[in-house]
């Protein structure tokens, strides 16, 4: 497991969270608040930021997770499915409905962005160990 390897997870996880949210748009975009025009797009969307920003955040959790796995001997495809849905559904997921609850989302947002946050990690967990 190289930064080859880093690279490659956070990418299959970013286009993985596009799929995911291109399949829910429509529920996510209703729980999170967010306006839209007429056409169903986001009122002043466009900006590449979020976009640029996932991607860091996908290197990052890439990055960390490499670092837990190598640390803990984590080598196995099955390992590496397992602990990544273990911290997607134990450490980020948690975080994610502590930040909804208080700011008083629906819970249908905790359930879309925990979604991801398990199955992305599911996905990273996977291509660490198969690189």
């Amino acid at each position: 497991m190289g930064i080859l390897s880093v690279i490659v997870a956070a990418a299959a996880a970013w286009i993985f969270g596009a799929v995911w949210y291109m399949a829910l748009s429509k529920p996510w975009l209703e729980a999170s608040g967010i306006e839209c025009d007429d056409n169903g797009k986001p009122k002043n969307g466009g900006s590449p930021m979020p976009f640029i920003l996932s991607a860091i955040a996908m290197l990052i959790v890439a990055g960390m997770m490499r670092h837990l796995f190598m640390m803990s001997g984590i080598a196995t495809l099955g390992a590496g499915i397992v602990s990544g849905l273990g911290i997607g559904a134990f450490f980020i997921a948690p975080w994610i409905m502590i930040n909804n609850a208080y700011g008083m989302r629906p819970f249908k947002l905790t359930a879309i962005d925990s979604g991801y946050a398990i199955f992305g990690c599911a996905i990273i967990g996977a291509v660490l160990v198969l690189i």
